[in-house]
């Protein structure tokens, strides 16, 4: 996808507006989910990864799911929050500021 698009993902939390722009892009285009299943995941991923780059946060893993945890010991689901994207309903540039601010509720409170 990244090739594909030739979009610039540099593990910078201002690239998460690129990936949601793009997932956006696939729910307008009536994309079925089974179609963009594997690529939500890799967004997910990658939004991961930058909370862990910016946050100093942890891949944390359990039941085959995976999870960021970050210093205070909060959890996120980037994986999940890009599936939420996907439906109208998140935000992967909003999930990275809100893990990477002190005081925000992780998985649990969402």
């Amino acid at each position: 996808m990244r090739e594909g698009a030739r979009v610039r993902l540099d593990y910078s939390a201002q690239s998460l507006w690129r990936v949601d722009r793009m997932i956006d892009d696939l729910r307008r285009e009536d994309t079925p989910y089974a179609a963009v299943d594997a690529v939500l995941r890799g967004f997910g991923a990658y939004a991961g990864e930058v909370i862990v780059r910016q946050a100093g946060a942890e891949w944390w893993a359990s039941g085959g799911d995976h999870w960021i945890r970050t210093p205070d010991g909060r959890l996120w689901d980037p994986i999940d929050e890009a599936r939420r994207c996907f439906a109208g309903h998140g935000s992967l540039r909003l999930l990275c500021r809100d893990a990477t601010r002190p005081g925000h509720q992780g998985h649990q409170g969402r």
